[in-house]
């Protein structure tokens, strides 16, 4: 038939028709011509690399390689009916990261805790603490930043912004998202929680830090309430309220008011600085402050710690002040083009505030003494300030004895006064001013963030427990769950009314965080998976393997019990993820090093000759699709369990063209279900003309250097007699094959089969037509399904409508509980090993690994050989066996193996031959040459005649299995070879079938005559 799609002019190529990639009603045509001719094939366009369900952009779905390269065909045109929206508008945020990232930086401690700082450590350790901050954010700014710019960047809290060069998609988490889609969801998990919980404790130190503050003007104005403490906790609960009041009514404001906030920072800052160059009044003597003095600058330079503290538990309290990295992460979702402006931004921000920090912190060494009274009557006279000494002499030599301080507390000075800031400033109020918006904005941030982050990890359903938090509400999807949940931890923390106690919970969790975020840079980059590509260069994957170690030691130094606890609960949540395995696909770096591991460890494995100590089994089994046959997939799985190679197989018999459709289509989906049925096991699938063709290429190439099958494992072909005889030579080849490419060999065979494949497709047609029938007769109800129902699924390879005898629904009913005997407990029993012939082990090694197991724990090996009576052969035996270290319950000599089968047994097998034999004795020689000739596959009566003795060795066999395992759990006999071309295969298989007739389940087993055991250590 001639094919429509050419054009009959010429030998110009195919027209093609308008398809699902050509354009649609409704969707733009994107129909390349560029080449000169009309084509399936698309230019590069970045929607064809969205991730699905990206509300950037709109996925658009390239032509597949079949389209491309099979005959064409006229395909549907479908266009998703989001696609293209008119009503898509872009929200008109356009936040800067510099601006957020300053904000947060410059926040409460600068002017309520710097002071202090530079008080207990003075200048010489003071400026220590800001370097060393400025070094771990500097080093965790140069990870975030490779790792924001290796593609879109998600993680704004607010929407999502479409330019004309760069898209980034919404999706709340900061922090949690870069270390979860960078290390995984076991890391990305532990740290989420742990992040989310450092943001709700940040809004309690923010909070305290503004209650302080009001605090103080309180009690300038002798107004407390109650007590300092108390006053602390009741205007930090009010505020936290409401504070969560404006967040559940909306951020737009606040965004938009970032720039304001900025410039009231900067002029409170400026005006720290003035003030310091402005004379002190007699007020500000008496309370510390003094102008530039070189000798309170010296005097300021040796740290003198007090009450305990010591150089990382001052560090610990400042390092809150460097928190604010991640806030560009946090908003990157507002940010016009992220991977330039989140390192710039970041980078820009610690740099400024490193500075800032400095430059404040050192004017105020230079202009303000550790401790002062306050009263304006502590003066020394005139002439005097020769007699000072001690640690006030700066304050002396200015007039001022402040000699009682050494004595007992005082309330003012660096070392006292919690609001120096104020006091040397210009104007005081423009400080308060300062210190209110950066709190409030700092805690409604945080507010925010928190919830956010948390509703960012329970979406990803990482922990199923915490589903509940997931779920938003209105139409910007707001977590008020979490809100609620971040307001009783605020408020849990706001009671301990201490910054200085606040403040190390937070400098341990944000530490916790950036070592993870080093961590996963230097883990990414130490995989050099192709996928990491980062836009930012400036970065050294030893530097962030540094910082991350650095931030390690920072915890341990600062409370050992504190970071213990802290990665116990990392560790704790990382083992939980592990076990639950989360259906999620990050493609992170994990994965990577996981790959480079495993393709290193396999090279390794090349380079050593195998051992025979070393020796397991690795399984090739032809289960079909893996869920068909049940029982061979769990004994198998019993064999190699986490220990060895198990490749389940598939052969799809036909023309390559019918059946490579498939081959694809089951291979993920095959896995899936192996995966989901916790097997340890890979699928393989090939397309073949013949099943002994597939197999024979499975057997070649399968597997990857020493991790290679060495056990062709598969189930016993029950219908030989009425089978084609193509099928049987295929069957029996297959074993020839094995035998060929020294394979071991197993052939598991159950009376009632190892087929389900039959009930499974009925299952599926019966479920499919009960939704139909259910949907369009029961519309208003939901009835369930019976057992009566489910009995009705078991009827075999007919039309689920079609009803089926009591007799067959009860056969199907027994092989489904039958496909599923491996996968229960065995009982207390025997598995009984016919171990007739040397085969290097394998016949023997097999049923002692599923003693090992669980499921064979309460089942006991008996072992049966062949030879002469007396107590010799057993002598011999059992030595052999101790020196193989294998437990056994009993060893048995069958002394009377070389009997002659009884007559029933015999008849038996004659029957089973009958159909497949030539009978040429009894005819004359030229009819029995046609007969030969015309039926080469038959069994001939010079055959039978030749393999006898052999014949009737199978036939005796069976007749001792029914006589000594009839009772046994599992029978192992050793499994007869044919010799190639001297043994017909009917012939073979009528020994397969008599030897395993009627028992419980059997294994033939024979080994490729290489040892599997030895007694030497």
């Amino acid at each position: 038939m001639e094919n429509d799609a050419y054009d009959r002019i010429g030998d110009e190529p195919p027209n093609y028709e308008e398809t699902s990639f050509s354009g649609a009603p409704g969707c733009p045509s994107v129909r390349v011509s560029a080449f000169g001719h009309d084509t399936l094939d698309r230019v590069p366009n970045i929607d064809f690399y969205r991730n699905a369900g990206s509300v950037s952009g709109n996925r658009a779905v390239r032509p597949s390689l079949q389209e491309l390269h099979d005959v064409f065909q006229k395909v549907s045109v479908w266009c998703p009916p989001h696609l293209y929206n008119p009503l898509y508008t872009h929200p008109p945020l356009h936040t800067t990261c510099l601006y957020v990232c300053l904000n947060i930086l410059g926040g409460v401690m600068l002017f309520i805790r710097l002071s202090w700082v530079f008080g207990q450590g003075r200048r010489g350790l003071g400026i220590v603490v800001i370097a060393l901050s400025c070094v771990v954010t500097t080093v965790t700014g140069l990870s975030m930043s490779a790792i924001c710019t290796n593609g879109v960047v998600r993680g704004g809290d607010i929407g999502m912004l479409l330019s004309s060069n760069v898209i980034t998609d919404w999706f709340p988490g900061g922090a949690y998202y870069l270390i979860s889609r960078s290390l995984g969801p076991e890391f990305g998990g532990s740290i989420g929680l742990i992040f989310a919980f450092a943001n709700a404790v940040a809004v309690a130190m923010y909070v305290v830090g503004f209650a302080e503050t009001v605090v103080d003007l309180l009690k300038e104005n002798n107004a407390i309430m109650i007590d300092e403490l108390n006053d602390i906790r009741i205007i930090g609960c009010i505020s936290v309220v409401l504070l969560l009041g404006i967040s559940v009514a909306g951020m737009e404001w606040e965004a938009k008011a970032q720039i304001g906030l900025l410039i009231i920072l900067l002029v409170a800052i400026v005006n720290v600085f003035v003030g310091t160059g402005i004379p002190a009044s007699t007020d500000k003597k008496s309370k510390g402050f003094f102008n530039y003095d070189a000798k309170i600058f010296m005097e300021n330079l040796p740290p003198d710690f007090r009450d305990g503290e010591t150089f990382f538990s001052v560090f610990a309290i400042f390092f809150p002040a460097a928190t604010g990295i991640l806030a560009g992460a946090n908003i990157s979702g507002d940010l016009k083009d992220p991977q330039d402006a989140l390192p710039k931004g970041t980078l820009l921000a610690i740099l400024i505030t490193g500075v800032t920090y400095l430059g404040v912190a050192l004017c105020v060494s230079a202009t303000v003494v550790r401790d002062a009274t306050g009263n304006i009557n502590d003066t020394i006279a005139t002439g005097m300030d020769m007699f000072c000494n001690g640690t006030n002499t700066a304050a002396c030599e200015q007039g001022w004895n402040f000699s009682s301080c050494e004595v007992s507390s005082c309330k003012f000075g660096s070392m006292n006064n919690f609001q120096v800031m104020t006091m040397v400033s210009g104007f005081g109020p423009l400080i308060t001013a300062g210190t209110f918006s950066a709190t409030l904005s700092s805690a409604l941030a945080s507010l925010v963030s928190a919830p956010k982050v948390f509703q960012a990890l329970c979406k990803d359903n990482i922990y199923t427990a915490l589903k509940f938090f997931a779920k938003g509400h209105g139409k910007n999807n707001e977590p008020i769950r979490g809100y609620v949940l971040t307001f009783i931890i605020a408020v849990a923390f706001i009671i301990i009314a201490d910054l200085n106690v606040i403040a190390p919970i937070i400098s341990n969790f944000f530490l916790a965080s950036y070592a993870l975020i080093n961590f996963s840079c230097f883990h990414a980059s130490y995989a050099k998976s192709p996928g990491w590509r980062p836009a930012y260069r400036y970065y050294n994957m030893w530097l962030s393997l540094f910082g991350a170690v650095l931030c390690c030691g920072v915890m341990f130094v600062i409370n050992w019990w504190a970071a213990l606890l802290t990665y116990a609960i990392e560790i704790f949540l990382y083992v939980y993820v592990t076990v639950k395995k989360p259906n999620v696909n990050w493609g992170s770096s994990t994965q990577a090093v996981t790959f480079v591991s495993a393709v290193n460890n396999a090279l390794s494995l090349t380079g050593v000759e195998d051992h025979v100590k070393n020796f397991r089994p690795q399984c090739m089994v032809l289960t079909g699709a893996p869920k068909n046959r049940p029982a061979l997939l769990d004994l198998a799985h019993c064999f190699t369990k986490n220990y060895g190679l198990c490749l389940t197989c598939e052969v799809f018999v036909g023309p390559r063209t019918e059946t490579l459709t498939d081959v694809n289509a089951e291979m993920e989906k095959n896995q899936m279900w192996l995966n989901k049925k916790k097997r340890k096991a890979f699928y393989a699938a090939v397309a073949c003309d013949s099943f002994r063709q597939g197999t024979e290429n499975l057997m070649q190439a399968s597997g990857l250097g020493r991790l290679k099958p060495n056990i062709l494992m598969m189930g016993f072909k029950k219908d030989w007699r009425t089978a084609d005889t193509a099928g049987v030579q295929s069957y029996v080849g297959v074993l020839h094959d094995a035998f060929d490419f020294e394979y071991g060999t197993v052939v598991l065979r159950m009376n009632q089969g190892l087929d389900i494949s039959h009930i499974i497709k009925a299952q599926g047609k019966y479920t499919h037509t009960h939704a139909y029938t259910h949907t369009h007769t029961h519309t208003h109800t939901h009835t369930p399904m019976y057992k009566t129902e489910a009995v009705r699924i078991l009827q075999p390879r007919a039309s689920v409508t079609t009803p089926q005898s009591p007799q067959v629904v009860v056969v199907n009913e027994r092989l489904v509980s039958t496909s599923t005997q491996f996968q229960r407990k065995q009982g207390k029993g025997t598995i009984d090993v016919w171990w007739m012939f040397d085969d290097g082990g394998l016949t023997l090694l097999l049923p002692y690994i599923l003693t090992t197991r669980k499921k064979f724990k309460d089942c006991k090996m008996r072992i049966f050989i062949a030879g002469q009576p007396g107590r010799v052969e057993q002598d011999r035996m059992k030595s052999l066996l101790e020196k193989f270290r294998i437990k056994y319950a009993d060893i048995h000599v069958i002394d009377d193996i070389t009997q002659n089968p009884n007559s029933n047994s015999w008849k038996m097998f004659e029957d089973m031959i009958e159909p497949f034999r030539l009978h040429e004795g009894s005819k004359s020689t030229t009819l029995a040459e046609a007969l030969r000739k015309d039926n080469p596959w038959k069994i001939s009566d010079a055959e039978l005649d030749t393999f006898e003795e052999k014949t009737n060795l199978q036939v005796r066999l069976n007749e001792l299995l029914q006589e000594n395992s009839r009772a046994a759990n599992l029978i192992i006999v050793s499994m007869p070879i044919a010799r190639l071309g001297s043994v017909s295969d009917h012939l073979y298989m009528a020994w397969l079938d008599i030897l395993t007739k009627n028992l419980p389940p059997t294994m033939l087993i024979r080994g490729n005559h290489k040892s599997v055991l030895t007694f030497y250590s």
